[in-house]
């Protein structure tokens, strides 16, 4: 599948990987703002939001290195594994696509 991904299947992951990744990121951001919010020593919240902040610019829910078609199965399993995107998320992919991934994340 992972270098057979079909044309409809691809256009689509262009498409809605931005918006995932918006999303996760909106997500981060709350985390972030209560971190800031919390009584600890502001040395503590700092290194803490700036040791969180370099996990998390790794996540492919922030960025995505590869963005070919060739990767895109393993893109998506990424996102799926890093809890960005869920099975519900790729009901409009090919039955196929969602088999894959779905037998992946077994």
């Amino acid at each position: 599948m992972q270098n057979h991904v079909n044309e409809k299947d691809w256009k689509l992951f262009r498409r809605k990987l931005p918006g995932w990744q918006e999303a996760y990121m909106e997500k981060l951001v709350d985390a972030y703002a209560a971190l800031l919010n919390t009584n600890q020593p502001a040395s503590d919240r700092f290194w803490e939001l700036e040791r969180r902040i370099r996990q998390d610019k790794k996540c492919p829910g922030v960025v995505v290195y590869n963005i070919r078609r060739s990767s895109m199965v393993l893109n998506l399993a990424a996102l799926l594994e890093d809890q960005v995107i869920t099975l519900e998320d790729l009901r409009d992919f090919s039955p196929e696509l969602q088999e894959t991934l779905s037998r992946m994340r077994l």
